[in-house]
């Protein structure tokens, strides 16, 4: 997969997994990484699916309905991708947070559906449910952060709660961070997801 590596300067903090959304590439969170945490690491990945010219990591039906089999298969292969990056790069596979917008954080929220440990936690920007009707692995302790808007025309806020019910059931801890720009990514957004980082990834410092 098309991506970017930058090894940060604390090798103890943790790789972000950076997720862009629909139209996006691997260079739109790197300014958004540096806000939450400039010293880590991070692994931004271009999705390999395409729909009108835009970059996406999988296919939809229409707007707002997920072509299953594909997010299936596009969720296995990123899963492989990040153990090979972990391989080629050297870093710690038990220490990957991911930070997804929109679809990236759509295809995060699948990893954390369809896999156990896969990932020591996640910002997941505007996401919807990926999945309905399955049973989730374990995600005991798993923190997560959601951003969301309670007027987001895409992710209405009871896609957003049942998102939060259904990792919160499977042990996750679970932070819902309310704005009221639509869909839109925030500054404010950002930096209430850097404080909950810094909180839960303090590292004893």
């Amino acid at each position: 997969m098309k991506h970017i590596f930058q090894k940060g300067t604390d090798e103890a903090k943790p790789v972000f997994l950076l997720l862009h959304g629909t139209g996006g590439t691997e260079t739109d969170l790197l300014p958004i990484a540096g806000m939450i945490d400039p010293e880590a690491s991070f692994l931004s990945v271009r999705g390999n699916v395409v729909e009108n010219g835009m970059p996406r990591f999988f296919r939809r039906l229409q707007e707002g309905v997920f072509d299953i089999e594909d997010l299936i298969l596009r969720t296995k292969e990123l899963k492989d991708f990040i153990e090979e990056a972990a391989a080629t790069y050297h870093f710690d596979l038990q220490n990957v947070v991911a930070v997804g917008y929109s679809n990236g954080a759509n295809i995060a929220g699948s990893l954390l559906f369809h896999y156990e440990n896969v990932l020591r936690g996640a910002i997941l920007l505007h996401p919807m449910v990926p999945r309905r009707g399955v049973a989730l692995p374990s995600l005991a302790n798993v923190p997560i952060f959601i951003g969301a808007g309670d007027n987001d025309p895409i992710c209405l806020p009871e896609e957003t709660n049942e998102l939060s019910s259904l990792l919160t059931d499977a042990g996750a801890k679970v932070a819902v961070h309310w704005e009221s720009f639509g869909h839109q990514l925030t500054r404010t957004e950002i930096e209430a997801a850097k404080a909950w980082y810094e909180e839960t990834f303090s590292l004893g410092r």
